[in-house]
C-alpha cells in the first residue's frame, strides 16, 4: 500500500499531513514554520524607511529646504528596496527548506506519493526548489492557501470523491 502526504502550505506554514487507509481523515505528522515570515510588515516598512533616509539621517542633518535651519530635509536620492524584497527572499529560504525536508523524508521512504496545495505564489517557489526526485513523485498540485483549514475539511477536498465514496459505503454495510 502507497503512503500519501498531503503538503498544505503558505509562506509561513507547512503542514504535512497523512493518511494512513482509504477513506480516513488525514492527520498533520509534521508542521514546519517560518518564524521570520510571522515578522510584521510594518516592521519591514520602518526599516526600509530608516534605509532609504540617506546618510546623516540626524535630525537637522542633510540640506534644510527653502535655505532656513530648520528639521525639514531634502528628498534623498538613496533608494533601498525593502518590503517585498524582504517577504520575497524569506519565502524563497522558506520554500528551500520544506523542499529539503520533502527530499530527505523521501530517501527515508517516509511516502511514495505526494499531493501538494500552497498558495499559488508559494507553490511556484516550492517547485523551483523541489528535487527532481520528489517532483516525481507528485501526483496533484492545488494552488489555494488551505493551510489554516482544520484536517476534516482538508480530507473532504482533496479527497472529495474518495473521501465520500468509501464513507458512503462504510455507511450502507452498518
Amino acid at each position: 500500500m502507497k503512503t500519501t502526504w498531503v503538503l498544505v502550505a503558505d509562506e509561513a506554514i507547512a503542514r504535512i499531513l497523512e493518511g494512513h487507509k482509504p477513506g480516513q481523515e488525514l492527520a498533520c505528522i509534521d508542521e514546519l514554520t517560518d518564524a521570520g515570515a510571522h515578522a510584521d510588515a510594518a516592521d519591514l516598512r520602518r526599516d526600509a524607511y530608516g534605509r532609504r533616509a540617506g546618510a546623516g539621517a540626524g535630525p537637522g542633518a542633510g540640506p534644510a529646504v527653502g535655505g532656513g535651519t530648520g528639521r525639514q530635509r531634502a528628498p534623498s536620492s538613496v533608494t533601498s528596496s525593502a518590503g517585498e524584497d524582504e517577504l520575497h527572499l524569506e519565502a524563497e529560504g522558506f520554500a528551500r527548506r520544506v523542499a529539503e525536508h520533502l527530499a530527505e523524508a523521501l530517501q527515508k521512504q517516509r511516502y511514495d506519493e505526494l499531493r501538494i496545495a500552497a498558495a499559488p505564489r508559494f507553490l511556484g517557489l516550492l517547485r523551483k526548489h523541489l528535487p527532481a526526485q520528489v517532483a516525481n513523485v507528485v501526483t496533484e498540485e492545488v494552488d489555494k492557501d488551505l493551510v489554516h483549514l482544520p484536517e476534516r475539511e482538508l480530507t473532504e477536498r482533496l479527497f472529495a470523491a474518495k473521501f465520500a465514496g468509501d464513507r458512503a459505503g462504510g455507511q450502507a454495510a452498518s
